[in-house]
């Protein structure tokens, strides 16, 4: 099942106290980047983050799910209506995400 575009304008509009969130649709999904790194993504209209530590120790309590088969296990936003705690979130990650890969 491929995640609906009101589900994504629902998601950038939670996280508009970012500044510089982009996003690419890929395959029915949109992968979320933050200041030019993968900081999650959008999957069955799930709103997924990478498990940094820092996001691990914000939300202790997140279910670890697969964005598609044979991916990487990522956390589950359940607090998507706080807009200031995805702040803080994205703010807390961005160190421990790792650098875009440099293209060929």
């Amino acid at each position: 099942m491929a995640s609906s575009k009101e589900y994504l304008e629902f998601v950038l509009e939670q996280l508009s106290l970012l500044d510089d969130i982009t996003y690419k649709a890929m395959m029915g999904e949109f992968i979320i980047y933050y200041r030019g790194k993968i900081a999650g993504g959008i999957y069955d209209d799930r709103f997924l983050v990478k498990p940094t530590k820092s996001a691990v120790a914000m939300m202790p309590e997140a279910d670890l799910e697969l964005p598609y088969e044979g991916a990487k296990e990522m956390l589950l936003v359940d607090d998507i209506d706080n807009k200031e705690f995805l702040r803080d979130l994205f703010d807390a990650m961005y160190d421990e995400l790792p650098a875009p890969k440099k293209k060929k």
